[in-house]
Order: C-alpha cells, then structure tokens, then sequence
C-alpha cells in the first residue's frame, strides 16, 4: 500500500492515522511528522533519533482493566503505574495488553501506536507529567514515524483525562 494514494505524501505517516489527523484539523502537524531510517519503536530509539529529550516522547500504551482495553498516554522517560491506573479506573485488576489485543483494539503494531486514530474507541487516560514539556513527540502509526505536539493539544485530540500514574521513584 502506498501513502501518496491516502494523501499522505512524504511524512510516512501510517494512512488510517493519516486521516485522522486530518478529520482533526491537524494538517500542519502531519506536515511536520518524521520518517526515520532506523526503528523509532522505543522511547530511547525515538529520542535519539529526534534529538529530543526521552520524556519528549509520548508513549502509547494498551492495558487491560478488567478485560477492558484502556489507553495510558506516558512519558518516555517514565513508567506507568499499574495499581494507579486500577485505582483511578476503579477496576479489579489492570494488566498490560499482548501484541494481539493491541493490535485488534489499535490497528497498530507496538511500537507505532499513536495516541488517537484508533480502530476502536477506548478510554484514554495521559499522565501528567506530559504537561512539562512545550512540545512532545509520539507515534504515527509505524515504527518509524514521529510527529510532534502540544501536550495540550494531544490531551485534547486523544479525548484523554489528566492523571497521575506515573510510577514513583523512590
């Protein structure tokens, strides 16, 4: 499948999120999306590659709360708290989600999930230690592509609440 034949042109941006963009208004951001030679499928990888920061980079994360597949939007250089996101979701028990699950919910490899344009809607929660930055960066939908964002913005365009799940270090 080619990107020119979605609109895509040359930002590499996976078709599906491509589009969703656009639905969103968000032209300008896909103009400003990044391909990159080597796997952006890591936080550290996306870092480097962009020359950014690692808790500049947006990860995408699929959980299972209680079966239900939810979305956890976290900074790079940080990892989510699973007890948190129990606790804020009021579930019985929250389990990162396989390939599979992510992959049937998302319509996306891990490794390229973005934060919106899913397959299915889901309840999306962003850690607020996103807020810190003026810009981060997040997945557009293959492993080796970027765009850039206002926190805010991706807050908004994802439909995410602002929590704090964020692991603590001690």
């Amino acid at each position: 499948m080619t990107t020119t034949a979605t609109g895509t042109g040359e930002s590499g941006a996976h078709p599906r999120f491509a589009e969703a963009m656009r639905a969103r208004g968000l032209e300008d951001v896909l103009a400003r999306t990044r391909r990159f030679p080597e796997a952006t499928r890591t936080a550290a990888e996306a870092a480097a590659a962009i020359g950014c920061g690692l808790s500049q980079i947006c990860k995408s994360l699929i959980f299972a709360a209680d079966g239900v597949p939810v979305l956890v939007l976290m900074d790079g250089a940080s990892r989510v708290d699973v007890e948190r996101v129990r606790a804020e979701l009021g579930a019985g028990k929250v389990t990162r989600a396989d390939a599979g699950v992510v992959r049937e919910t998302t319509g996306y490899a891990i490794g390229g999930v973005p934060p919106f344009g899913h397959r299915t809607r889901t309840r999306v929660l962003a850690d607020r230690s996103l807020l810190a930055h003026d810009e981060v960066w997040a997945a557009a939908g293959t492993p080796h592509t970027v765009f850039p964002i206002g926190p805010e913005a991706l807050v908004a365009h994802a439909g995410a609440t602002v929590v704090d799940v964020r692991e603590q270090t001690a």
